[in-house]
């Protein structure tokens, strides 16, 4: 009987050694596999919808090749008490990444971003091509349904019947959980966000509402690029409209030609005649609306105008304007810089 007792004591204990042994051996492996690089050849994308476990995290990302074995990093998670921390949402891996990492990546919720860039002075109709192409695949239907929807323009705080000139020109950044509307509102907010830093460098008896200060600012934007201009421009706009003279800006006759459907560049004297509300040269005062999207400093123009004596401007044909008190001024300056010019440039043409 003692003998028997003996055996069974001999074999628990070896069986405990070889249990011990084993356990050992196997947080060893677990421990050298977490911080084992794995090279990426190419960056690999996962999608950990929400809701998913220690285990689903591990499988799905060993069917993406970001680690090696699923079961040692489950059994590495269990270890670290990681389970409950880990996040959903999709994730971006490159070059090479130990499992370690990988994980830290998903606790920290670092999800992949997506980027894209409006330029200043674009309208709605090139600003949502711009949307639907990234990579955010935005859907462009819906997106022309929510830029004339009241009841979201109100909710977001457009002033407008038309989200035209809210975009606000930037780089923007948004995960793939990005809607439609989240994307329109947060351009809008940063429009807003832009005006309200305007306004508060307001020139004391400028009298512009926030659609009007948007729809100047749009005018301004789409008059030069020439950043010292803006404000000058901005000057000959706020002198007129006080004379009540007509504002007579190319680029709002621009826009009124393209709602009523005439896609040329070129103004002719029939479009000038035209009669629509943001044709300049036949309505008194502002556009009903924006024509473009301002950046923040022309905001800050049409809020704060240059002071100046101008009524006119008149394009160098470089990018430039030469400013004119007067229309004495103005005609010798249109006579110099566009009639001479245009006329210098057809016999060069002929010439050749």
């Amino acid at each position: 009987m003692k003998k028997a007792l003996l055996a069974l004591l001999a074999l628990g204990v070896l069986v405990g050694a070889a249990a011990g042994g084993w356990y050992m051996w196997r947080e060893r492996r677990v421990a050298a596999f977490a911080v084992t690089p794995m090279p990426l050849s190419v960056p690999v994308t996962v999608d950990i919808p929400s809701g998913t476990g220690p285990r689903g995290v591990a499988r799905l990302l060993e069917e993406a090749g970001v680690v090696s074995d699923a079961d040692l990093l489950y059994r590495y998670i269990r270890r670290e008490g990681l389970g409950p921390k880990l996040q959903a949402g999709e994730y971006e891996f490159t070059d090479t990444v130990t499992p370690v990492q990988a994980l830290e990546k998903i606790l920290s919720g670092q999800v992949k971003a997506y980027r894209f860039t409006i330029p200043e002075g674009l309208r709605v109709e090139e600003i949502l091509p711009i949307l639907v192409s990234s990579e955010l695949k935005l859907d462009g239907r819906k997106l022309e349904q929510l830029v004339s929807n009241q009841g979201f323009l109100a909710e977001i705080g457009v002033p407008a019947g038309s989200i035209e000139g809210f975009l606000y020109p930037d780089t923007y950044t948004f995960t793939r959980k990005a809607t439609e509307e989240s994307v329109l509102t947060k351009m809008v907010s940063r429009a807003l966000e832009e005006y309200r830093r305007a306004d508060a460098q307001r020139q004391e008896g400028v009298k512009l509402d926030v659609l009007e200060a948007f729809t100047l600012a749009s005018i301004v934007e789409k008059e030069t690029g020439v950043p010292e201009e803006r404000a000058r421009i901005s000057c000959v706009f706020h002198n007129r409209l006080e004379r009540g003279m007509k504002l007579e800006t190319d680029p709002t006759v621009l826009y009124s030609m393209r709602l009523r459907g005439v896609s040329s560049k070129n103004i002719t004297r029939k479009d000038l005649r035209a009669e629509h509300p943001y044709n300049t040269y036949t309505v008194t005062g502002l556009p009903p609306g924006p024509i473009a999207s301002p950046g923040g400093a022309a905001l800050q123009a049409a809020l704060r105008p240059q002071d100046c004596e101008d009524l006119f401007f008149v394009s160098r044909n470089d990018g430039t304007h030469l400013f004119c008190p007067t229309r004495e001024c103005h005609e010798a300056a249109v006579r110099e810089w566009q009639v001479e010019f245009f006329r210098k440039k057809r016999e060069q043409s002929g010439g050749q």
